[in-house]
């Protein structure tokens, strides 16, 4: 049973992968025009299907990389390296603006509807929670028990996701440009510390190093 160092690890790590906070100056843009009604339900589809692709990395996710003769220490160096390009990009602010050029396509009626695309994948659902979802249903222990853990832990930063999106507008006047660039930098921090002790777990794992 995973202790709650554990489980504050989990819930750390996809929290800062997700990063809520970061993702409200952009829900803000996809929806404009909308009504809130209209804005609830985009913001609750795109957290559903977020969840539901997440759902099924975490499920499959071990057993496919054991289909394709990858070991779980190998992934763990894999995600921790991918994981701390992340917080580097949320450091120098690389990631925003890649965020930002997605909520304005060539196509202006591909933001007809954004909650599958891009806000469910890959603003929500990205490749570093996908890989966080692996590697923490592994690290947990496998097993259906193991796999609930994580996925709980999931549910509730796509719940924490969800009422950052209804409180969008106003959590955008209160943070301001500034706020939300000093939260990011504070999450790229953390994020690249545990990048990096999923890195040395990954090494462990190998059996290189004692």
């Amino acid at each position: 049973m995973p202790d709650t160092a554990f489980l504050l690890t989990a819930l750390v790590t996809l929290f800062v992968i997700v990063d809520p906070i970061a993702l409200v100056p952009l829900f803000i843009p996809l929806t404009k025009g909308m009504d809130a009604a209209h804005r609830r339900r985009i913001a609750l589809r795109a957290c559903l299907v977020a969840a539901g692709v997440l759902t099924v990395f975490g499920l499959v996710g071990d057993g496919l990389l054991t289909l394709i003769g990858i070991s779980i220490p190998a992934f763990r160096i894999a995600g921790g390296v991918l994981l701390f390009l992340t917080a580097l990009d949320m450091l120098f602010e690389r990631r925003t603006r890649r965020r930002e050029d997605k909520t304005h396509p060539a196509d202006p009626h591909e933001l007809d509807d954004p909650s599958v695309f891009p806000l469910a994948v890959p603003l929500i659902a990205g490749p570093g929670a996908i890989a966080s979802m692996i590697l923490l249903t592994a690290q947990a222990g496998g097993g259906w028990t193991g796999f609930l853990i994580v996925e709980g832990v999931m549910m509730a930063v796509m719940a924490a996701t969800f009422a950052m999106f209804l409180l969008a507008a106003p959590l955008e006047r209160a943070l301001g440009r500034t706020g939300t660039l000093v939260v990011t930098r504070v999450l790229g921090m953390l994020l690249a510390a545990l990048a990096v002790q999923f890195i040395i777990d990954g090494v462990k794992g190998t059996g290189l190093v004692g």
